[in-house]
């Protein structure tokens, strides 16, 4: 506390943020934009989504995501890293025409979200989630880093030098940074790497200089809506074959966050106000973003981090980060400067980034202690990461495998194939070892960010 009685931001729990004034709550809303602002504007900046699209449907589904969850939970959704896979599986090189249909597995996606829900929901948490163990969930987040690295480097090699500032910079702001620059080393890895490019000569800026400061932030063509006028049926089942199973992991995450969050804020999140509540808030936020041609989104562990730091536990300000997002998103000149970024800037950011998912699969694995003196153990692990990655690299161009049903193509992207093995092996073979809630520990293991 002050000498006035005043609390002291970072020196005790404040839940009720009033307290603080509205500047300082204004104050604490930008911080808590500007730790998920690096990581959730990447995503559109790889796979050719639209950035302003991306900022509003991060705020909208944030606000949508307290309103379920009786505006308890002080998360902040944002991109999720996990399905740029199937991003560039279904749309590569960020096709404007494809990207649309990536959207629709999205959406699938999200609503695997209301169904496992929907079950917890009837049967309760422990029932359902021991058909995702952390020897399927974990194998299958570290496929999802792996087969994503060739991207990443093909990147770098635009220009190396570029790159390596851009690792040096998060690795710096990672390991030695102290508060605030610790929690967004992806974001200062970015904003140093650019001005270094741009001061080499290595952007255009033109389409900068021509974007106008206020506009919409999406266009009738981003959206899911616009491929039924010209319907590719085999292309839209592939794309939810291929996409779904990713929520496989991104629910995992979610539920390792949620624990996260619960842990730092001191209050159970998990029975108040539910699990189902979180899921189904996250699920609606997805579907809803990829509707209008923004990226999945997921609950933030940068923002966790920024709780941690303040100490300032008070939903409303996470609210406030949301309008903040959303009056970004209405900026084409901001989306152009984002979109300018040079290649080789997002290629080291994304090195470090993917490789840090596959990390996170292996300290799944370990925290969760999973057996691999286990034969059924070894077979799983072993079949999810073969048929993840030799899929992606061992198939030539396709990346995927092909097949008809009926006159329908339908495409399996390797981390498809690889999870929907894993589970289905988990599910036949005897032996099991893992029941969910029994190590806290192990079900918070689970983070995409940095």
């Amino acid at each position: 506390m002050s000498k006035r009685g005043n609390p002291v931001v970072g020196s005790e729990p404040i839940y009720d943020a009033k307290r603080l004034g509205y500047p300082k709550m204004l104050v604490l809303g930008f911080q808590h934009m500007f730790a998920m602002f690096g990581a959730t504007v990447l995503v559109p900046a790889i796979t050719g989504l639209s950035v302003s699209s991306t900022l509003l449907f991060a705020g909208l589904g944030t606000l949508l995501f307290h309103l379920i969850t009786k505006r308890k939970v002080p998360a902040f959704l944002g991109s999720s890293f996990a399905f740029l896979g199937g991003y560039l599986t279904i749309a590569p090189g960020g096709d404007p025409k494809l990207l649309p249909y990536a959207s629709f597995g999205v959406i699938c996606a999200g609503v695997l979200y209301l169904v496992l829900s929907a079950l917890i929901k009837s049967f309760g948490v422990k029932k359902v989630m021991r058909f995702f163990p952390p020897v399927v969930t974990g194998p299958v987040i570290i496929s999802i880093g792996l087969t994503l690295s060739g991207w990443a480097l093909s990147n770098c090699t635009n220009n190396w030098g570029i790159a390596l500032v851009a690792i040096i910079v998060v690795i710096i702001a990672n390991i030695w940074g102290r508060g605030m620059i610790q929690i967004i080393p992806i974001l200062l890895g970015v904003i140093v790497s650019y001005i270094v490019a741009a001061i080499a000569g290595q952007v255009d800026f033109i389409r900068v200089t021509e974007a106008a400061w206020i506009g919409i932030p999406f266009t009738w063509n981003d959206t899911v809506f616009s491929i039924f006028s010209d319907l590719d049926t085999s292309l839209l089942v592939s794309s939810a074959i291929t996409v779904t199973p990713i929520a496989l992991a991104t629910i995992v995450e979610h539920i390792g966050d949620v624990s996260a969050i619960s842990s730092t804020v001191g209050k159970n999140f998990v029975n108040d106000p539910g699990l189902h509540r979180t899921l189904l808030g996250d699920g609606l936020a997805t579907m809803v973003a990829a509707m209008f041609g923004a990226p999945a989104n997921t609950t933030y562990g940068e923002n966790t981090g920024v709780l941690a730091l303040t100490k300032v536990y008070d939903p409303k300000v996470v609210r406030i980060a949301a309008v903040i997002a959303i009056l970004f998103s209405f900026s084409p000149k901001f989306a152009a400067i984002i979109s300018a970024m040079p290649e080789a800037t997002l290629g080291g950011v994304s090195l470090i980034l993917y490789g840090m998912i596959s990390a996170v699969g292996v300290r799944n694995v370990v925290e969760n202690k999973v057996d691999f003196t286990k034969s059924r153990n070894i077979i799983i692990a072993a079949l999810i990461l073969v048929l993840s990655i030799g899929i992606k690299y061992g198939t030539g161009d396709l990346q995927a495998i092909e097949f008809y049903i009926g006159s329908i193509k339908i495409s399996l992207s390797g981390i498809a194939v690889g999870a929907l093995v894993g589970i289905i092996l988990n599910a036949i073979l005897p032996g099991k070892d893992y029941e969910f809630g029994k190590d806290p520990q192990g079900d918070t293991a689970v983070n995409f960010k940095v």
